[in-house]
């Protein structure tokens, strides 16, 4: 077990009606004019964004608003989005929407507080400063981005996808309220689910000889919890019980907690595809499922034991006669679980066909956005990067 530091500061307002509490949280922690960043027109429609304005007009707060956000988000929005709020003197960043929109109001809160140009920091060029408070309306679980330190934004010249992790962009407030995810497509709350589940395994293969059982017991917990909500909502897509353990589960799978005695995990099938998005702009949950079970069998041998108990305690496989038959078992059996909930197993099922040059020029950018050191399940090279992208073909 390694020693850890635990930080989420975040202010977490949870359950039915709790939108119509935004204005008073934005009060309580100073902000008195707001930038309202979105998507596209979900929030529109559903009359979320109608019920923030008021919330807001109702505690005296201004307001200007920015949508267009896109997944994968764009840079380019992130530098309209600091103009607008120099412009309109605005002292408070309020997303509405999914970890796209959380990830870009990050980045404009970077930009604003520290001027320049804001992909510095992402291009390992700068590390910032400062950063505008930041308040989250959540309407899709999947990234945790509401309680984490990470902001992920691609750069439209050259496709390229970078994060930047810092505690000064940690929201100060959530609004999470399940119902409000009711209206996603089956397709995105899937793609929701399964980034969820990979944001704690990559704390859970983390390639320790020991880890603090406590922490492993509660990362194990939160996988079953979600993979079963996952069932429930292809069955019934309005099942708010369902909704509310994949919300829940969205932010603790990425606030720290699963990571406590573990170290920094492995991430290298986040890092894997952050390339993909880049260059094909791909929805990222599909994206981490089509690569997860490729990654898994390249790197099971170094970590058999860890798989295997994944295998056990995680997806219900019988012991077989050794770790690594128990662990290629439930390779199999987390591979049956994205086919149940329609999520892609390969590259070629989420719609890619790479070609040779492809493949090296992703394997080329994820080792120079990963400095070399990727991977702790087993450590990867350039070599194993590219292996990796032509078997998940």
């Amino acid at each position: 077990m390694l020693n850890f530091q635990y930080y989420t500061p975040t202010r977490v307002v949870f359950g039915k009606g709790t939108l119509d509490q935004v204005g008073e949280q934005v009060r309580a922690f100073g902000g008195t004019k707001v930038l309202i960043h979105y998507g596209g027109g979900s929030v529109k429609r559903t009359g979320v964004l109608d019920r923030v304005k008021a919330s807001l007009e109702a505690a005296g707060i201004g307001y200007t608003e920015l949508g267009g956000v896109v997944p994968n988000p764009r840079v380019g929005l992130v530098r309209e989005g600091i103009a607008l709020c120099e412009k309109e003197g605005v002292d408070f960043l309020l997303p509405v929407g999914g970890g796209s929109v959380i990830d870009s109001a990050k980045a404009i809160g970077y930009g604003v507080a520290c001027g320049g140009d804001v992909w510095d920091f992402y291009d390992f060029k700068r590390t910032p400063t400062g950063c505008l408070p930041i308040g989250a309306v959540l309407t899709i679980a999947a990234a945790g981005s509401e309680m984490s330190d990470s902001s992920v934004i691609t750069n439209e010249n050259g496709g390229i996808k970078r994060g930047c992790n810092n505690d000064l962009c940690r929201c100060k407030f959530a609004i999470m309220d399940p119902e409000l995810t009711m209206a996603l497509p089956d397709y995105q709350t899937a793609c929701g689910c399964a980034d969820i589940l990979m944001h704690t395994m990559e704390r859970y293969f983390n390639g320790q000889p020991e880890s603090m059982a406590l922490t492993d017991a509660m990362a194990e917990a939160l996988m079953r919890t979600v993979i079963d909500a996952s069932r429930a909502l292809v069955k019934e897509p309005g099942n708010y019980a369902a909704r509310a353990d994949v919300m829940w589960a969205s932010s603790l799978s990425h606030n720290g907690l699963t990571a406590c005695g573990g170290g920094k995990g492995d991430w290298a099938c986040h890092r894997l595809e952050h390339e993909l998005g880049g260059m094909f702009d791909v929805a990222h949950g599909a994206g981490l499922a089509a690569i997860w079970g490729t990654w898994a069998r390249y790197v099971l041998p170094a970590c058999p034991g860890r798989f295997a108990r994944f295998a056990v305690n995680v997806l219900g496989v019988e012991p077989q006669g050794d770790n690594t038959a128990t662990a290629l078992k439930g390779v199999e059996a987390m591979e049956e679980f994205y086919r149940e909930i329609k999520m892609p197993t390969s590259l070629r099922e989420l719609g890619l066909e790479l070609t040779e040059t492809q493949v090296l020029e992703l394997a080329e950018k994820c080792d120079i956005a990963t400095r070399g050191n990727l991977g702790a399940a087993k450590h990867l090279t350039r070599e194993d990067m590219a292996e990796i992208y032509r078997r998940a073909r």
